[in-house]
């Protein structure tokens, strides 16, 4: 007889599948910082929403059973679109007020945002060893990053307002993943988050504020938007099916695996070499990664022995 999966299993995949999107996630970041001093950074994060309309759209109507006609919850599904928007838009608009390396340790307060939510609103057991990795990660990600913290006034609140309103997209993920196909998710979050940009960039071009005026960018610049726009909408589907199986709570850790891509990308695309401080935080943060999968996984055999399959 085939063996079915279990909760435990499921939350297995889970990690396995946060790992493969936090390792994919920086491509975006990569991008966006080469063609910031083109183009404008609400028309990039325009273009990101625009393109996974675009692809995951044509992939629904493809596979998905009944296409896109009846959507379930759809407001909570546009909602998720509206947060995904808001937080890059206030991280973004953080870097040139902030030194990067603060706008980074700031926003990374989202895992422990999130591991604080999920137990308050989706009412998730939260045990002192999850909480734990969480805190250690963080720290890892300040050695990474190694803030100034010499940034005040309002500026330093807008990676924080970017953290918590990602915390609350990844909220409604969780929420919404065990009801609804992940490619209709996405489509959704996708063309609310356009519809959203579309709006920004209009008052740029009506001269509202300068800073959002959209420009014509070349056709190179197209194709590294696009490329943007795919690797945004693969990894936030993995992303999806990642809370489709495992609760917020065990995930949040397994986030800062992103700041150890994007030092890695930092390095190999723009040369910026990490200093040993930089390293240890990487072990640090793998470490209460593993820490976490390898936990998961004890309890998946420890279940499945006492279930006896």
């Amino acid at each position: 007889m085939a063996r079915t999966a279990t909760p435990l299993n499921r939350r297995s995949q889970g990690i396995v599948l946060m790992v493969i999107a936090m390792l994919l996630l920086p491509g975006i970041d990569a991008i966006a910082k080469s063609l910031a001093d083109r183009i404008p950074v609400v028309q990039i994060v325009w273009a990101r929403f625009f393109f996974q309309s675009i692809i995951v759209g044509a992939a629904a109507l493809r596979w998905l059973p009944g296409g896109l006609a009846r959507p379930v919850a759809l407001p909570s599904q546009l909602a998720r679109g509206v947060l995904i928007a808001l937080a890059t838009v206030l991280f973004f608009s953080s870097l040139p007020l902030l030194p990067l390396a603060d706008a980074i340790s700031l926003f990374f307060v989202e895992p422990l945002i999130l591991t604080v939510l999920a137990a308050v609103l989706l009412g998730e057991t939260i045990g002192w060893r999850r909480v734990l990795a969480v805190c250690v990660g963080f720290g890892g990600a300040l050695l990474i990053v190694q803030p100034s913290f010499e940034a005040v006034g309002p500026a330093a609140l807008l990676p924080i307002a970017a953290a918590f309103a990602f915390a609350l997209y990844l909220i409604l993920t969780r929420t919404l993943g065990a009801r609804v196909e992940p490619l209709a998710m996405q489509f959704y979050a996708g063309l609310s988050g356009a519809v959203v940009m579309s709006i920004v960039l209009g008052l740029g071009q009506l001269g509202v504020v300068a800073a959002w005026q959209p420009v014509w960018p070349s056709w190179a610049d197209w194709g590294w938007l696009a490329l943007l726009g795919a690797i945004a909408t693969g990894g936030h589907f993995l992303v999806v099916l990642a809370f489709s199986r495992a609760p917020a709570s065990t995930l949040a850790p397994f986030q800062y695996l992103e700041i150890l891509t994007a030092t890695t990308l930092g390095y190999l695309v723009f040369d910026d070499l990490p200093g040993g401080i930089a390293v240890l935080g990487m072990v640090i943060i793998v470490a209460s990664g593993l820490y976490i999968a390898w936990r998961e996984r004890r309890l998946e055999e420890l279940e499945q022995g006492e279930s006896g399959t």
